[in-house]
């Protein structure tokens, strides 16, 4: 039996078989307050490790900055319909916003900097916590999994992701102020879950950024503390190919399949299938 890098016991995780009919989609919120925790760069490469694992699998992008979609090879402010436009456009089916990328069974509803005028906006709508769950409602049927790559901040946006979210998974890099906020972000969390969306839950913590370094194994220990039976056996290391993955717009599953980080990532989405969060 293997052990993880806390030297817990853990069942190898098997590469689950392909679905036969697909739907409703367990809708995941990948959210930290803190930027540059890996929480676009996990969302694109569990996408991508789900998607060939036979899942149909959908990334909302609601980030202003438009990361996700450009990691997936989209020019984010070439495309005319956004999530943006398909929160306050009335008039416009959501399924005109989704984007089928090029790699088979991953799609993609863009954004770009116009999202940065939804937080102000939302203000003065009627039921404005429940707009991006309204949003994507008629898509959940359609996929088995939607992954919201949030924004860094604790505002009106990571709100809605939370609110048309089952579950949250939360990235954290291996250094000690990295830390520091994910109190506050549970804080929000267990708020939502009090008042708008009683059945959230946190399907887990993934340590990224991980360095052999005494450092880095300390707060791995100290994450282990704070949520102990949360935390992912999948640990991902710090990689100079993450970003070269980025550049070419492909999850690093499909840009470099036999290099170690993305084995991780495969293994984070096993891990996923395996413990029930993914069907």
């Amino acid at each position: 039996m293997p052990t993880d890098l806390l030297g817990r016991n853990y069942e190898t995780f098997a590469a689950p078989e392909p679905l036969k009919q697909h739907g409703p989609a367990r809708v995941i919120a990948m959210c930290n307050q803190k930027g540059g925790v890996g929480k676009t760069t996990s969302s694109i490469n569990i996408a991508g490790a789900l998607s060939q694992y036979g899942r149909r699998v959908l990334i909302v992008d609601f980030d202003p900055q438009g990361a996700a979609t450009v990691g997936l090879g989209v020019n984010a402010n070439g495309v005319d319909n956004t999530i943006y436009t398909a929160m306050f456009d009335s008039t416009l089916d959501v399924h005109q916003v989704v984007m089928h990328t090029r790699f088979p069974g991953l799609d993609v509803i863009p954004a770009n900097i116009d999202l940065s005028a939804a937080e102000i906006q939302l203000v003065s709508e009627v039921g404005r916590e429940q707009a991006l769950a309204s949003t994507i409602r008629p898509l959940r049927k359609e996929y088995d999994v939607i992954i919201i790559d949030c924004q860094p901040s604790l505002g009106l946006l990571t709100v809605n992701a939370l609110t048309a979210a089952d579950g949250v998974i939360i990235p954290v890099a291996a250094e000690f102020f990295a830390l520091r906020g994910v109190a506050l972000l549970m804080q929000s969390i267990e708020k939502v879950r009090s008042r708008i969306n009683p059945d959230l839950q946190v399907y887990g913590v993934l340590v990224t950024m991980y360095t052999r370094t005494l450092h880095s194994e300390e707060v791995l220990q100290r994450i282990y503390e704070a949520f102990e039976g949360k935390v992912f056996h999948s640990v991902i290391t710090r990689s100079i190919k993450l970003p070269d993955a980025t550049v070419a717009g492909e999850p690093i599953t499909m840009f470099s399949p036999d290099h170690k980080t993305a084995k991780e990532y495969r293994e984070v989405s096993r891990e996923l299938v395996s413990r029930g969060i993914v069907a």
